[in-house]
């Protein structure tokens, strides 16, 4: 591999990895924040307990996700000198703003975690609202440098040199809302899915202790739920992001959905695998006029087809199978959501079958690939540019060597953090088994 290969290799690895803490750190806090306020509520102790487990495993991601991200834009600098030019030029704004963010976050984290139960239930609730604004705010301006890259506005290239820079106006982009909108709430997803998928890891190893079943169902119940509605919204706003695409970036519209030949009425390809030579989408699924109204709410809809465009300017085909991908777990994850919630609160059962159990585990880990599926497909589909049509990543990526050298070496060292994340929270979690909280409570 060349220099730009193990450049976009190294820094896809990084990022790939820090997403999932990232993911984590918003969702999982919107979590506890629910739990917190059931609890003062309803008064079920449950609920606390709940809250008060959740926050020291929000913790240990926390310190993972700092130094992830910390190696993350480290890279940005040394693997993309000619990129951090423009943003440091341009973009700067989102960084600078993002480190009130985490004060904040990482203020009000620690107030909870060391502090929670001499607080009055106010402060409580105002202490996790806080980190979870913070959380949020973080994720929305780093991801706001992405937005950029997608639709750049506030200056200008002339003669090589950056000209008539615009702060605010690069900050608040043409994609800045869809995409800090569709970031947030996909997190606030996944991190309800994890709850569920643990929940759910906890029943079926507790089925003879009912005072264990009973709770780990009562965080079921609120995973799925929660998990369910942001799905939901997710795929609005994925919806919107599809028509955003139409307007702004065809060509990745119509690399998502293999689609060659402009024309309106076109289909929905569902599956199956872009075949450049034929022009076509092998053993897909068509549904005919589909993508026109998603483009734009109307089947005689134009939809741009890639041979409109230069081949040197085409994404990636393989992005039409990580789209599908994205859009199947999406759907399966709702499907999810509804069974749990017609199990127990329509059919009254107070058990759930083993298998649905078995089912319930998979979602956490598949929302956290919808989550890496997602994160491929909008960087990957902007391909060949790293600023949308005024600066290609070839253009841009160091010429130093030696990066191959490092892509192995940070792939070891995130092997030895993802170890490291499991075997803490792991040692934690059975030094205080909920076992212990449930005695407390009951106390």
């Amino acid at each position: 591999m060349n220099d730009l290969m193990f450049a976009r290799s190294l820094f896809g690895t990084t990022m790939g990895f820090h997403i999932i803490f990232a993911s984590l750190g918003v969702g999982i806090p919107l979590m506890i924040l629910l739990a917190e306020l059931i609890y003062q509520k309803t008064k079920d102790p449950h609920y606390s307990i709940m809250a008060k487990r959740w926050t020291k495993a929000q913790a240990v991601l926390l310190g993972v996700a700092i130094p992830t991200g910390t190696i993350a834009g480290t890279q940005l600098a040394l693997l993309w000198p000619g990129f951090m030019e423009v943003i440091g030029k341009v973009m700067s704004l989102p960084f600078q703003i993002e480190i009130y963010a985490f004060f904040v976050e990482a203020l009000f984290m620690s107030i909870y975690v060391y502090a929670a139960d001499r607080l009055t239930p106010l402060m409580r609730i105002i202490a996790v609202v806080s980190i979870v604004i913070g959380a949020a705010s973080s994720a929305i301006l780093i991801t706001n440098v992405h937005a950029f890259q997608g639709t750049p506005e506030g200056f200008k290239i002339v003669n090589g040199e950056i000209t008539d820079v615009q702060p605010w106006k690069a900050f608040f982009n043409k994609s800045f809302f869809i995409t800090a909108s569709h970031v947030v709430v996909s997190a606030f997803m996944t991190g309800a899915f994890i709850i569920a998928t643990i929940a759910a890891y906890k029943m079926l190893r507790n089925r003879g202790d009912e005072k264990v079943y009973v709770l780990h169902r009562k965080a079921l119940l609120l995973g799925l739920l929660v998990g369910g509605v942001f799905s939901l919204v997710t795929a609005l706003s994925g919806h919107e992001s599809a028509q955003f695409l139409h307007r702004y970036q065809p060509e990745k519209l119509a690399g998502a959905e293999g689609l060659f030949k402009t024309q309106s009425y076109a289909p929905l390809a569902i599956g199956g695998f872009p075949d450049e030579e034929t022009q076509s989408i092998k053993g897909a699924i068509e549904i005919p006029w589909a993508l026109s109204f998603l483009a734009d709410n109307r089947f005689d809809t134009v939809v741009k087809g890639l041979n409109e465009f230069p081949r040197d300017e085409w994404p990636p085909l393989y992005i039409h199978t990580l789209f599908n991908g994205m859009v199947l777990i999406g759907g399966l994850l709702i499907v999810y959501a509804a069974a749990g919630f017609i199990w127990r609160k329509v059919l009254k059962k107070d058990r759930f079958p083993r298998w649905l159990l078995i089912l319930f585990t998979t979602a956490g880990p598949l929302s956290l690939l919808a989550i890496e599926f997602g994160w491929v497909f909008a960087c990957t589909g902007r391909q060949p540019w790293v600023i949308y049509h005024m600066q290609k990543t070839s253009e841009v990526v160091t010429a130093s060597g030696s990066i191959g050298l490092l892509f192995v070496l940070f792939f070891i060292v995130y092997i030895i953090l993802g170890a490291a994340v499991v075997f803490v929270l792991q040692y934690y979690f059975k030094r205080h088994p909920v076992e212990e909280d449930l005695k407390t409570s009951d106390a």
